[in-house]
């Protein structure tokens, strides 16, 4: 009988801030089981997220959260009043924020940098120190200024090393973020599915207040420290209603299959708020690898303690 080969799943693909060569695009690339789908760069978040919701590319990746400036908001937005996407994954990447240039650039010949608004304002003192007097301009990523730098003569660009590899630009200067150790959170996001239960998971959700009144989002707060869920961000979002009303997007440490998480959202949202779920997902650094082992290895000994007290049972 013939053997055949078993066939491949059709790549997938996936939509992110483009062009090539941005930190959108490394984070992209750092994971293994991702990088051989088709990837497709796209002008902004926005577009990448309603491409996902639309159907034009199967997934998403976009950045949510940075270190310094926190999160991005008009990924935030999107994903709480635009779209009906789930997180599916999170991906933490170190950011080395460099400044460059088109080959034979001093930094005395300096008149304008151009990145991306969250990189711009992450070098803030670099640019007081050393570009006192240049101008500073926004661009769509950190790779379309690369781009721009490299035929544009007096223009520099904030940007990963990548971006300056992919467009021929000389380094400046390297590791110029006012802070060191800075970080941006990505999202893996999708139509539907929710993210099997990792043993290390985030839960992301929006909540709107049904009534605004004293002691209304206390009462909320305390769903969750009732049942010792521990909650990793809470910021609040403009609701998009009337000035001053506001709603809260969530990341709380758990899923939506643990059983006390179900219970406490079922209690938010039947007393309290209306809830926006936006996915159960794998937490992402923080030892997040040998906390799942721990997870699956203290699930699995209760497990057989379980079944050998109900072995008991005559």
């Amino acid at each position: 009988m013939a053997e055949f080969a078993a066939s491949q799943p059709a790549p997938r693909r996936i939509a992110y801030l483009g062009p090539e060569g941005t930190f959108t695009e490394a984070a992209l690339r750092s994971q293994p089981d991702l990088v051989n789908d088709e990837l497709v760069p796209m002008r902004t978040f926005v577009d990448v997220l309603n491409a996902t919701q639309e159907g034009e590319a199967d997934l998403g990746f976009v950045a949510i959260e940075n270190a310094i400036e926190g999160t991005v908001n008009i990924t935030l937005d999107t994903l709480a009043f635009d779209t009906n996407l789930l997180i599916q994954r999170e991906v933490v990447l170190d950011i080395e924020m460099n400044l460059m240039a088109a080959p034979g650039t001093k930094m005395s010949d300096v008149r304008t940098v151009a990145s991306h608004p969250v990189a711009n304002a992450q070098c803030r003192a670099f640019l007081s120190k050393e570009l006192p007097d240049v101008d500073v301009q926004p661009a769509n990523s950190t790779a379309a200024a690369a781009e721009a730098a490299a035929s544009a003569p007096g223009v520099a660009a904030f940007g990963p090393r990548i971006a300056g590899e992919r467009y021929g630009l000389d380094i400046l200067a390297t590791d110029i973020a006012d802070i060191p150790g800075n970080q941006t959170r990505f999202v893996l996001v999708g139509p539907a599915g929710v993210a099997p239960q990792s043993g290390h998971d985030k839960t992301t959700l929006v909540l709107t207040q049904r009534e605004d009144k004293p002691g209304s989002l206390v009462a909320i707060l305390h769903e969750f420290s009732a049942r010792n869920l521990n909650l990793s961000k809470l910021t609040s979002r403009p609701a998009r209603t009337t000035l001053g009303q506001y709603c809260f997007i969530i990341d709380l440490i758990g899923h939506i299959s643990d059983d006390v998480v179900a219970n406490c959202l079922t209690n938010v949202r039947a007393k309290h708020a209306d809830v926006k779920f936006l996915g159960s997902y794998p937490a992402a650094g923080n030892g997040s690898t040998k906390q799942r082992e721990l997870a699956s290895d203290a699930w699995t000994d209760a497990k057989d303690w379980m079944d050998g007290l109900r072995g008991q049972i005559s």
